[in-house]
């Protein structure tokens, strides 16, 4: 009599051709259209609410360019909704990390998610950020009219490099991708995009502060487009930076790492713009040097004296 757990094969049969139930069959393909199309609720809903920010903060840039368009100076109203439009950036970020952490939590990530995230990036974190200093240094500027004509470039090339790199990070991360062994994803290849905004629109901020002051950004603007272009060239680099994503409520760290988060939010509460601008540089200068140190340290290929 056959064992049921073990089906009979005819005396023909290969035996490499038995069929071993594992339970696959039963589950899913998590790659099917169905499966990558699927919209989970709480992930894609932080990312709608992300896409909310981005354009809201395009509105706001819109409407502080069209108050101070007839004067000479920023005004008053229009500082106030430049810096509305600069915590619309912040609050997005903020959704953007909610996104991927409640997605990464209840094992909900699908490809229409990272689809749908990178849209969104776009415009809270190319196209807000772009306008926000292409506008500001219009009026400012009036002094220097040659680097008004070419402001539009800085701004388009800072939205270019952003583009690209939400499409090449789409790519070197889709599970379907074949990967080395040795590779990690602790690390983002190049400058996230998320980063870059929070760094320009930390600088604005910084700006604006001093702008309530004297009213005038005249020589300050033009810190603004290049250092656009400076972020644009590291988001396209493939400088490593941490991501975060393995941070968990069960994650530990060194004494010297918890004491530097801990100095950095003290720095941004105490000295507010100030310390927010100085921490997004010491993102950027941190992964600069690390970058040089492993390029230094890293072995060179023996030399073979040009031998054949």
């Amino acid at each position: 009599m056959a064992d049921p757990a073990h089906p009979a094969r005819s005396p023909d049969s290969d035996p490499h051709d038995e069929v071993v139930p594992t339970g696959l069959e039963d589950r899913e393909n998590p790659y099917s259209v169905t499966a990558a199309s699927r919209i989970y609720f709480l992930p894609n809903l932080m990312t709608a609410g992300n896409l909310f920010c981005g354009f809201a903060s395009v509105i706001r840039c819109i409407q502080a360019n069209y108050e101070m368009k007839q004067a000479a100076v920023i005004t008053g109203s229009a500082i106030d909704l430049y810096k509305q439009a600069i915590w619309l950036i912040f609050g997005a970020a903020a959704f953007d990390m909610l996104d991927g952490r409640l997605a990464r939590m209840g094992g909900r990530e699908s490809l229409f998610g990272a689809e749908f995230d990178s849209l969104a990036d776009v415009v809270s974190f190319g196209i807000a950020p772009a306008l926000l200093v292409f506008f500001l240094i219009l009026s400012p500027t009036q002094g220097y009219p040659a680097f008004r004509e070419i402001g539009w470039v800085f701004a388009f090339i800072y939205l270019l490099c952003a583009a690209v790199r939400l499409a090449r990070f789409n790519v070197i991360t889709n599970p379907l991708l074949a990967r080395a062994k040795a590779e990690t994803n602790k690390d983002f290849v190049g400058l996230p995009v998320p980063a870059a905004a929070i760094t320009v629109a930390s600088l604005v901020l910084f700006l604006l502060s001093l702008a309530e002051q004297d009213r005038s950004l005249h020589r300050w603007a033009l810190v603004l487009p290049v250092l656009m272009a400076i972020i644009a060239v590291l988001m396209v680099s493939t400088v490593r930076y941490p991501s975060g994503k393995q941070v968990d409520m069960q994650t530990t760290t060194r004494l010297t790492r918890f004491v530097t988060v801990l100095i950095c939010v003290a720095a941004v509460f105490v000295f507010k713009e100030v310390g927010l601008f100085v921490v997004a540089l010491g993102y950027i200068g941190f992964g600069l040097v690390r970058h040089l140190r492993r390029s230094v340290s890293a072995p060179k290929p023996a030399d073979t004296g040009g031998r054949n």
